[in-house]
């Protein structure tokens, strides 16, 4: 076999393989660095030996997924604040039509799926969002059948207990909803944001220590009005700093611009025609690849 077909292959697959590594890490730039791993694995097998190149690199993927976040686990126990997945800007090709793929990628799920373990997570992601077998998936995770069957069980049960609703999204009251926000947030208009703000809404900051963001969740709607207040003042009364909506992770988004520098990306979560949550990313870090497009698919 040619390395041009070992190329082709993964090409092919590329999308659903960043999106169970993603889904596991929740980074995409730690995500593209895995794929390039596995792709040098995957170049050195003889490909007469597979009999499913799908489920052969779904385990390759997931196997170095897991040994990425067991080597970053000290890092993340020494991450200051909150921490929240890397914004995913989605390509035109997006998840929205495909209900399952859409809820996996939401920032909400993310974030509870970093309430499991990493193996937890591994199976219930293969399980219920790729759909791959539990053969398949032993061997993605290195244990017997029988122990993922209980691992996935747990995790189902876990997930199930935390998940919010998620119904598809209409995208006409989504854009007039966000059409609302931005025109109540510019003119500083708390009233109007708080007829659009769940009782319960909450601010979550991801700043890793490295901008200038709240430490804790902010909780209630006349707190985190007073949030977007401030945060649009600041941005009114600079010249070299704008806002753009983007659609990350299957949610409007506004990207905060100075200049041409990226200095954040606030993530809006809309249930029942409310604003429940905003996911405010503003570590450097964790923009630096929001500007590429990417294609998801299982």
């Amino acid at each position: 076999m040619t390395t041009d077909e070992h190329t082709e292959r993964f090409t092919l697959l590329r999308p659903l393989l960043f999106t169970i590594v993603y889904e596991i890490l929740g980074s995409a730039t730690e995500s593209d660095d895995v794929l390039q791993d596995s792709y040098l694995r995957w170049a050195e097998v003889d490909l007469a030996t597979v009999r499913d190149t799908k489920s052969y690199l779904a385990r390759l993927v997931t196997r170095q997924a897991l040994n990425a976040v067991r080597a970053g686990a000290r890092r993340r126990e020494d991450y200051i604040g909150p921490w929240l997945p890397e914004p995913l800007l989605l390509d035109e090709h997006d998840a929205s039509a495909d209900i399952v793929l859409a809820e996996s990628v939401s920032m909400a799920m993310l974030v509870l799926l970093q309430t499991l373990t990493p193996d937890e997570r591994a199976v219930f992601l293969l399980r219920e969002v790729f759909g791959f077998d539990y053969g398949d998936i032993a061997a993605a995770v290195g244990k017997s059948v029988m122990t993922v069957r209980q691992i996935a069980h747990r995790a189902r049960s876990h997930v199930q207990a935390r998940r919010k609703r998620f119904e598809p999204v209409d995208a006409a009251k989504i854009a007039q909803i966000t059409d609302q926000f931005m025109a109540a947030a510019a003119t500083g208009d708390t009233h109007g944001l708080l007829s659009l703000l769940a009782p319960d809404a909450t601010w979550t900051a991801d700043s890793g220590g490295k901008a200038v963001a709240t430490r804790r969740p902010v909780v209630g709607a006349q707190k985190v009005a007073r949030c977007l207040v401030e945060l649009f003042h600041k941005a009114s009364g600079t010249p070299n700093l704008r806002i753009e909506m983007l659609n990350c992770n299957n949610t409007p988004a506004m990207a905060v611009y100075r200049d041409d520098n990226l200095e954040g990306v606030f993530l809006m979560e809309i249930i029942d025609g409310k604003i429940t949550n905003f996911y405010a990313i503003r570590n450097p870090d964790k923009l630096a690849t929001v500007a590429v497009p990417r294609r998801i698919s299982r």
